[in-house]
């Protein structure tokens, strides 16, 4: 049985979801601050919060844990910046307490949902794992502290762990059951979505002028189910003995923001505001990640890579959300 902590968020859902396609019993652990009940549809829900050591005692004593997948973490990059203490706290300190949980109870193995961000502004694209980490906020500093943790507990404690390092997560489950829904949303699909529904006035680009083809920034979009795959095939490399590691996700392709408004457009069939604005700080002009070692030990690769087949699957459940 799989223990997934933050399986009522985002990513954590739709990982759940295509566990439970494949016959992965799951139990999702999840406070329910950013996360949605009704995305839990699946396995067994627990409610609580990592930072309660008797509640994940209580836990592993209930259910045969063989690994747990970890998704639980505050991830908005402006905020870590206002509440650093906030993001060290719950991201770092209860990741500790949970990867104590589990050495007490004999779990070894760990899936970890890192980020893209731990590398700041790489001088050099494609990104790849061996390039430097230096992140550039406290939500990338979070994460890459828990995976110099892992390390370390890998080397005194015997912990398997593969830390996986998203880029931008996008789209929806093709089958529209469950979708992304955040509040405040930050992501720039939903919030064009916004635009195209009425629910937001207009849609901004921050930044027309930089050293890119049509002069706004581009980034990496995957698909929120490909990234549920990869989190699955990375749980079965550890549990076959794999060797522990980080990994990027991504498509290694990129995609500027006017062109995905663009395909938003021809997607929904609707026009809408688009106000263009200065820069904001920090924003780097280009994030592409190379997933190579991913495709050459996980086995993994893209299913949905077309940035027009991930709006479609968002836009599909961003029509009927409910949630």
């Amino acid at each position: 049985m799989i223990l997934v902590i933050g399986g009522a968020g985002y990513i954590g859902s739709h990982t759940n979801k295509e566990m439970s396609r494949r016959g992965i019993p799951t139990v999702i652990y999840d406070n329910l601050v950013y996360g949605h009940r009704e995305s839990v549809k699946w396995g067994i829900f627990e409610e609580g919060d990592v930072a309660d050591g008797n509640r994940l005692d209580e836990i592993f004593d209930k259910y045969p844990i063989e690994s747990v997948v970890h998704f639980a973490a505050y991830a908005y990059v402006g905020e870590s910046v206002n509440k650093p203490s906030k993001y060290y706290n719950n991201n770092v300190c209860n990741t500790i307490k949970l990867l104590d949980k589990m050495r007490n109870h004999g779990v070894h193995n760990i899936v970890f949902s890192s980020t893209c961000a731990t590398y700041g502004k790489p001088k050099q694209m494609p990104i790849t794992e061996d390039m430097p980490q230096n992140p550039i906020n406290p939500y990338g500093a979070s994460k890459l502290m828990v995976e110099h943790i892992m390390e370390d507990y890998h080397k005194a404690y015997g912990l398997n762990y593969c830390c996986l390092r998203y880029f931008n997560a996008a789209g929806a489950d093709p089958e529209g059951e469950i979708g992304e829904s955040h509040s405040p949303e930050t992501h720039l699909i939903p919030l064009i979505l916004d635009a195209a529904s009425g629910c937001r006035e207009s849609i901004s680009i921050f930044g027309t002028d930089y050293p890119t083809a049509d002069g706004t920034c581009i980034r990496d979009y995957i698909h929120v189910t490909d990234l549920a795959d990869a989190h699955i095939r990375a749980l079965k490399y550890l549990q076959n003995g794999g060797e522990s590691g980080c990994f990027n996700l991504g498509n290694g392709k990129g995609e500027s923001v006017r062109h995905v408004i663009d395909v938003v457009k021809e997607v929904t069939g609707k026009d809408f505001i688009v106000k263009e604005e200065k820069r904001r700080a920090g924003d780097p002009p280009i994030l592409i990640g190379s997933a190579k070692k991913a495709k050459a030990v996980l086995g993994w690769s893209p299913v949905y890579g077309d940035i027009k087949t991930i709006v479609e699957h968002a836009w599909k459940w961003h029509e009927d959300k409910k949630y």
